[in-house]
């Protein structure tokens, strides 16, 4: 079973016989389990068990394209089609395929989607490689090793610049399409692939309508796997039937996640994602900012609401700037030290809720977090109201004419914020969805506090530089120059 003479094991230390005796177990109760290779050579085979593939394995739109006229292959599928259990599989083959000293960049939104869903989750690389070949996992320098010494690094596309220097012989891109620096992360990584023969990329996204999918899926070096959620609804849990299927199915939300289509600009949807391409830009490319504040909104009644949790500025040239999505499921206790995290990060000075009596307890909620956070401190809670009684729809639209005039940029992506934005249309459910709320709340207010302005101007707080809008308090200067140098400082390490 082994493979090892007697000489050999006898010849093994202790530390190394008790590794091997490990990796025995594991072989054993992977077999006990069920567990089969995952590539299988049955052509159109559909994953069911079958003879020579006892168990779960690859459907055919699983597995690697043939031939060697391809560079990028394309996952372009629904909500639980099996994208990170084909990276994955994909990723581990490469490391056994280059051997030692090769190296592998896996690359995904944030640090914490590489290491929780790529590397530990479910369906991850520890979760499905075989105990014969299973890494070792070393987070603190963000590294994979394999058994025949292949190296795999964990790259987060927050943070493009890690990518420039690094050389690989292939990368796997998860959810490519809710990348936050997508064109600029996306260039340092293929600048980086330059070793070894042909070097290649899987990537598994749930395709959205940016410019880059699109040029990506029009490529003549693209091999593109398409698939919905449907495809794989026997390997699927009956809660996700439930809540998520019985959510989104039949609605334009659902046919991008559920059934991917790239869904183009939307009649009756509030934004049209064009406007919102063209109001994109950089973190360097953003002007000083004004004011910025924390937007919080809560999760509603039905399974998997989020909290809807936004950070946005006023830049002095009059725009508003979204700068953080952070919206999450969560308990309100939760959500109230996550609003107060994200304020703390982008120097906010205020959190903005919903002025709704059937919600006051949002307010109360961030005022006893904010008095156990600071028991000595005798400052109020830094709280500001927005009106809440026009309709969602009423409230929506000032914001929906501002992206209109240009005057709203999202400093990165924001995936799920410009599915909303692009897919919520309110003759078809008045109900409109948390993060967009979130993002209302927080540019409402904004554009009163200029409204202020104009109206009661005080000369030095709010006198106006010719042609440049209202200038910036230094106190808040002095904090947006510290968060120029901690991202700076986390980009170079």
């Amino acid at each position: 079973m082994t493979g090892l003479s007697r000489a050999e094991l006898k010849a093994m230390s202790p530390a190394d016989l008790e590794r091997l005796e490990s990796v025995l177990e594991q072989v054993v109760a992977e077999r006990e389990s069920g567990k089969v290779p995952w590539r299988c050579l049955r052509p159109g085979c559909d994953g069911q068990p079958h003879p020579g593939r006892m168990g779960r394995h690859a459907r055919a739109d699983q597995v690697e394209p043939d031939g060697d006229d391809w560079d990028n292959w394309l996952c372009l599928a629904g909500r639980g089609w099996g994208k990170t259990r084909t990276g994955a599989e994909w990723a581990i083959e490469q490391a056994r395929h280059h051997g030692d000293k090769s190296r592998g960049a896996l690359v995904g939104r944030t640090a914490a989607d590489v290491r929780d869903t790529m590397i530990e989750g479910e369906s991850g690389i520890l979760a499905v490689a075989p105990a014969t070949f299973r890494p070792v996992y070393n987070p603190s320098k963000r590294l994979l090793t394999y058994p025949n010494g292949a190296m795999q690094y964990a790259y987060a596309s927050a943070e493009p610049e890690a990518l420039r220097g690094p050389q690989h012989h292939y990368a796997w891109a998860d959810e490519l399409a809710a990348w936050k620096y997508l064109q600029y992360t996306w260039d340092m990584l293929k600048m980086g692939l330059r070793l070894g023969t042909h070097p290649r990329v899987v990537v598994t996204t749930t395709p959205r309508p940016l410019p880059l999918v699109k040029e990506l899926v029009k490529s003549d070096r693209a091999r593109i796997s398409k698939g919905t959620t449907y495809d794989n609804l026997d390997n699927l849990a009956e809660t996700f039937k439930r809540t998520v299927l019985d959510k989104y199915e039949g609605t334009t939300l659902g046919r991008q996640e559920l059934n991917a289509e790239i869904l183009e600009d939307l009649p009756g949807a509030l934004v049209a994602r064009q406007l919102i391409e063209q109001g994109r830009v950089d973190y360097d490319d953003m002007p000083e900012l004004v004011a910025i504040a924390v937007a919080m909104d809560p999760a509603g009644t039905g399974t998997g609401d989020e909290t809807g949790l936004m950070a946005a500025g006023y830049g002095v040239d009059g725009h508003h700037y979204v700068l953080e999505d952070a919206s999450r499921q969560a308990t309100p206790d939760v959500a109230c030290r996550a609003a107060y995290a994200l304020m703390e990060r982008h120097g906010a000075s205020v959190i903005v809720v919903e002025d709704n009596g059937g919600k006051d307890w949002i307010e109360l909620g961030l005022k006893r977090v904010w008095q156990d956070m600071h028991p000595n401190d005798t400052t109020p809670a830094p709280i500001r109201r927005v009106n809440a009684s026009q309709g969602k729809k009423l409230r929506a639209q000032p914001v929906a004419m501002l992206y209109e005039q240009h005057k709203v940029h999202h400093v990165g992506v924001f995936a799920e914020l410009e599915d909303q934005l692009t897919t919520w249309i309110p003759e078809e459910d008045p109900q409109s969805p948390d993060r967009l709320d979130a993002l209302v709340h927080v540019i409402v207010h904004h554009s009163r506090r200029e409204l202020l302005a104009t109206k009661v101007a005080k000369p030095s707080e709010l006198s106006r530089r010719p042609g440049r809008g209202p200038a910036v308090h230094p106190a808040l200067a002095a904090r947006q120059r510290a968060t120029a140098r901690g991202r700076a400082r986390t980009t170079s390490s």
